[in-house]
């Protein structure tokens, strides 16, 4: 942890995990902390159920099924139709305690903070006490469809505690901060039996389909390879077989070499657009040392990324314009890629990918027939415009 940010762990009134991660001086200092104790009458999260019929039942957490066409696993979380959708701002559960504020439920318990972290009410992924990451039982009594629980964690992070915000208008050093907290949960995060990859987010935007409008961002600590990261562990593992060279490596040597599709250069790290981009705006953020995760970052290089990914959000925030020029914040999403905890980390390397589903002013990319049925996906654009528009909005 740098020295610049101080940690404190506590506990909700329901048993889940709250970490503080603070940088303004008082509380780095310890002349000050912040509250933690939670004054809710919450039961604990692991307590017997009442179902619709009175009988009361053993808590039992999320269940995930492998599909035997594609060899996915899917979680099933049934109880996240119930979590709150887009609360008044005096009743959103992000924001900081209000004292003699009639709403409370809140998550935070202090009437402030920089950074909160803390195990989410509504996870896809939950490890239940008592229960072994290694069960598994046939759905239906039937062997193809094999089942197993959804054993990981699933984490929100605050990236600040005014309602109003977003991760673009902070400052570089609570970025910083963030940065900071996301390399001590996926470190911890990635220790836990059973977890597989740690994955850290955010989504922005209602188009993206947030439920809670307040500055945050989630971390999944996976019980499986997700999808994506299969496929990328294929094509990495058959390149280093067929060059003894890493994948990730080399396309981020080929980019920079090239140069057209480069938008941001800094000491330590490289944003540019995919040669074979998805989404209508794509970007992958890229250090330039080798590294499998975000633990693995120098304080250098978090201090550079803290100023080049905040440069980069800004770009993105004026791609699109009203026609009287005025920006519109883009509707995103953007994940860390790091390494698997197991087999194939060496295949791995540590990149950012943020994309949107804005294809026009108003206009999205909605993933019909082929996109959605086959995964067969069809660009609305070129690489090369994308890259040449993030370009221009630098001046």
């Amino acid at each position: 942890m740098s020295a610049t940010v101080r940690r404190t762990a506590t506990t909700l009134a329901d048993g889940r995990d709250l970490l503080y991660f603070d940088d303004s001086p008082e509380y780095v200092s310890g002349q000050r902390t912040r509250r933690l104790d939670d004054p809710r009458p919450l039961t604990g999260r692991f307590a017997d159920v009442t179902g619709p019929d009175g009988a009361v039942r053993p808590f039992q957490g999320p269940e995930m099924r492998l599909d035997p066409l594609t060899g996915d696993w899917v979680p099933m979380a049934s109880h996240r139709m119930n979590r709150t959708f887009l609360p008044a701002a005096d009743s959103c559960p992000l924001c900081p305690a209000r004292p003699g504020a009639e709403y409370s439920d809140g998550e935070v318990p202090d009437t402030d903070y920089d950074v909160a972290v803390f195990e989410n009410r509504f996870p896809a992924l939950m490890q239940v006490p008592g229960l072994s990451v290694d069960d598994t039982w046939a759905v239906d009594g039937e062997d193809v469809w094999q089942a197993r629980p959804a054993a990981g964690r699933c984490e929100v992070v605050c990236f600040s505690s005014d309602h109003t915000s977003s991760f673009a208008d902070l400052t570089p050093t609570r970025v910083r901060t963030i940065i900071e907290a996301w390399a001590d949960r996926t470190r911890e995060l990635a220790a836990l039996p059973g977890v597989e990859q740690v994955f850290c987010f955010e989504n922005r935007g209602k188009e993206i389909g947030v439920t809670l409008p307040h500055p945050h961002g989630q971390i999944y600590a996976f019980p499986f390879v997700p999808p994506r990261t299969q496929a990328m562990l294929r094509q990495a593992a058959a390149h280093q077989a067929r060059t003894g060279r890493n994948l990730h490596r080399d396309v981020l040597d080929a980019e920079r070499r090239a140069g057209t599709r480069v938008v941001l250069e800094s000491e330590h790290w490289t944003a540019y657009v995919p040669a074979a981009a998805r989404w209508p705006v794509e970007v992958h953020l890229a250090p330039h040392r080798d590294v499998p995760d975000l633990p693995a970052l120098t304080d250098a290089e978090r201090d550079d990324l803290a100023v080049t990914y905040l440069e980069l959000l800004r770009r993105l925030d004026r791609f699109f314009v009203e026609p009287d020029g005025t920006p519109i914040p883009l509707p995103y999403i953007a994940g860390w890629h790091q390494a698997v905890v197991g087999e194939g980390r060496d295949l791995g390397r540590l990149h950012l990918q943020i994309f949107s589903v804005l294809r026009a002013p108003g206009k999205l990319k909605y993933l019909a027939g082929v996109e959605s049925g086959m995964a067969a996906w069809i660009s609305d654009t070129t690489p090369e415009r994308v890259a040449a528009r993030l370009q221009e909005v630098s001046r």
